[in-house]
């Protein structure tokens, strides 16, 4: 049996610079998308922490139920879940920046059985509030005696939403 010769198909310089370009201009427009979201995040933060606020100094009755449920002000009857314990502890530090002790230690006050059902509650708020960095929600700052601590983005000054002089 004769064996049947094999063509070998290489790129040029030509093909590839097209990827590349290609490449390139994913990455770009990747990185506005990103940014983007990044941004829309931080205002749907601000805009949440302003009716929080308008309704803790009026109280709840001039939300309406649909807007309860979207600041999550609504209550279900049941206890809300940890990752909204830490979203909301943050969102109500008045720009203050929260170690993942601070953030335990009110939610000990708050809901003292949700803290029980964890094994580790610092690691797990530690890992509720990298969360959070992930999904653009907080920024994770260092304090002056180099702890590590957490800050709802709405609160903190960012470079991306600033519009350039």
């Amino acid at each position: 049996m004769e064996s049947q010769p094999v063509a070998i198909r290489t790129t040029t310089s030509v093909e590839e610079g097209h990827v590349q370009e290609v490449v390139h201009l994913a990455h770009e427009e990747l990185r506005q998308l990103l940014q983007q979201r990044a941004e829309v995040v931080r205002r749907i933060g601000t805009i949440k922490q302003t009716i929080a606020g308008l309704a803790n100094l009026f109280g709840d009755g001039v939300l309406s139920d649909e807007l309860l449920e979207l600041v999550d002000r609504k209550s279900s009857g049941r206890q809300p879940g940890f990752t909204k314990a830490c979203r909301m502890i943050l969102m109500d530090a008045n720009h203050h920046a929260l170690s993942a002790r601070d953030v335990c230690d009110r939610i000990q006050k708050k809901a003292p059985p949700m803290l029980a059902r964890h094994k580790d509650p610092m690691a797990s708020v530690t890992a509720v509030l990298n969360r959070l960095v992930a999904y653009g929600e907080a920024k994770a700052v260092s304090l002056d005696n180099g702890c590590r601590a957490w800050l709802w983005v709405a609160d903190s000054e960012s470079e991306l939403a600033r519009p350039q002089a």
